[in-house]
Parts: structure tokens; C-alpha cells; sequence
């Protein structure tokens, strides 16, 4: 396969996923001009629960999976990672009241940063395996847990199937930002626009990664890791206790369920 059908594919593939996000985040427009404050708690749960459930499934096991076939301590990666993504957000959250945009709270800033960083080791991803099509002895295609012996078709397939399970996955997730934004009084165009907007990075880098395979693989437990503790440090600091509720009817708490199942079924069964 020529080099300009795999960055047709990765075009593709990752402009599908940024599609799919904005899809999610069109499900503003079906909700009614004002909402209450226990569907409120609602939503934020659910955003909590997938981003958990994104963490887990879609960023450190990956992250830990990717780190064994490079002969590396699945912890170290994972675990570095981790910590450097929460405190690297930790040092956003310092920043955020003086730079973020007036519109946007300061938990929303915070998830809609957490989400995007989240979705950049998603598109590269999605180019990594586009790349591995090419590749002679499927060394770029680790990350799909393939071996160097299979046939390029048998690649491909996977290629497309990683696009379409992170496709599918980014629906919640683009409803889990442009939710949350409307409940706190931000128009319907406006808070679509936002969820959209954390979709962009997925075929900026999916493209860049399909050019510079090579360098970038050994850095991908790293960054899946990195994005899995920034998502955390937003749900512990902020979803979470804005969706705990006092009046016993734990709404919030069914909502982090709904959406951590919701969530785990597509990365379990997508693969």
C-alpha cells in the first residue's frame, strides 16, 4: 500500500473519530432551555463515570500493554504518567481563573482541557495503526498488540477497527462536555461547539504521528498515562463533588454508574 493511501486512511479514520465527537456533543440540542439542578448533578456524574472508565480501558491498560512489548515495567509508564498528568493539570488548575475563557467555568475549563488531552494519545493512536500498515515487519502496529507476522490485511482491519471503537467512544464524551457547559448557561451553539472543539486534536496528531511513526511509538504509554491522570485529577477535584447531592436521592452517584458502565461496555466490546 502506497504512503498516500495510509495518510488517506489516517485522514479517515481520525476525522471519523472527530466526527463522532460531534455527534455527542449535537445531543445539547434535544435538551430542554433550562435544566434542573438534579439533572444537573446528573450529567456531571455521568461525565465523571466516563472519564473513569476512559481512563482505565482506554488510557493505562493500553498504556501498560504498550510498555511490556517495549520490555518495559508496565507500573513505570503507567504510573509515571499518571502522576505527570495530574500534576500537570494541577499546575493548569492554578492557571485557570486568570486564562480561561469567561464563558467557561473553572470546572468546565478543566474538563474540556482534560478531555482534549485525552484525545491526542487517542489520534495518534488511530495514526500509529494506519502506519503499521506499511510497515514490513508491523513494528508500528505493537500498539495494536499485533505480531510482526501478520498479514497487512489482518492490520488493516485492526486499523479500522481502533477507528471505529474510539469513534464510538467519543460520543459520550462529547456529550459528557457540551452538557455540563449548557446547564450552566451556556448557549446550545456555544456548548457544541466546545465539546466539538476537544475532537479537533484527534486528526491533527493522527496525521503528524502517521508521518513520524518511528520517533513517537516509545513515548505512547507515557502519553496515554499522562492523559489518564489529567482526566482523574478533574474528576476527584471537581465532577465528582459538584454531583454529590445532600438530599439522599444520590442521582450523581447513578449518573458516575451509568456513565462508567456505559463507557466500559464500549471499550470492552470495541476493543
Amino acid at each position: 500500500m502506497s504512503k498516500m493511501s495510509l495518510y488517506i486512511g489516517a485522514i479517515l479514520g481520525t476525522v471519523f473519530t472527530f466526527l463522532m465527537t460531534m455527534l455527542g456533543s449535537s445531543v445539547v440540542f434535544f435538551t430542554k432551555e433550562s435544566i434542573k439542578e438534579s439533572t444537573q448533578k446528573i450529567f456531571l456524574g455521568f461525565a465523571a463515570g466516563v472519564m473513569i472508565a476512559a481512563s482505565i480501558w482506554s488510557l493505562l491498560l493500553p498504556a501498560m500493554e504498550a510498555a511490556e512489548e517495549m520490555n518495559l515495567p508496565a507500573w513505570l509508564p503507567a504510573g509515571g504518567g499518571f502522576v505527570l498528568g495530574g500534576v500537570f493539570l494541577w499546575l493548569v488548575d492554578r492557571l485557570v481563573r486568570k486564562f480561561r475563557p469567561k464563558k467557561l467555568s473553572h470546572g468546565s475549563f478543566l474538563l474540556f482541557s482534560a478531555i482534549t488531552m485525552h484525545n491526542i494519545p487517542e489520534g495518534m493512536a488511530v495514526g500509529l495503526a494506519f502506519a503499521a500498515i506499511g510497515s514490513a515487519d508491523g513494528s508500528a502496529g505493537n500498539l495494536l498488540l499485533l505480531n510482526g507476522s501478520s498479514p497487512n490485511y489482518m492490520v488493516y482491519a485492526s486499523a479500522i477497527g481502533l477507528a471505529l471503537g474510539i469513534g464510538i467512544q467519543n460520543f459520550p464524551e462529547g456529550a459528557a462536555i457540551s452538557l455540563p457547559l449548557r446547564k450552566e448557561g451556556v448557549s446550545k451553539w456555544k456548548s457544541f461547539l466546545y465539546g466539538s472543539l476537544t475532537g479537533v486534536v484527534e486528526p491533527i496528531f493522527g496525521i503528524l504521528v502517521t508521518l513520524i511513526a518511528g520517533s513517537v511509538r516509545p513515548l505512547m504509554p507515557w502519553l496515554l498515562s499522562f492523559a489518564a491522570g489529567a482526566m482523574i485529577y478533574v474528576v476527584a477535584d471537581e465532577l465528582i463533588p459538584q454531583a454529590k447531592d445532600d438530599d439522599g436521592k444520590c442521582l450523581g452517584t447513578f449518573g458516575v454508574m451509568v456513565g462508567f458502565l456505559i463507557m466500559m461496555t464500549l471499550d470492552v466490546a470495541l476493543g
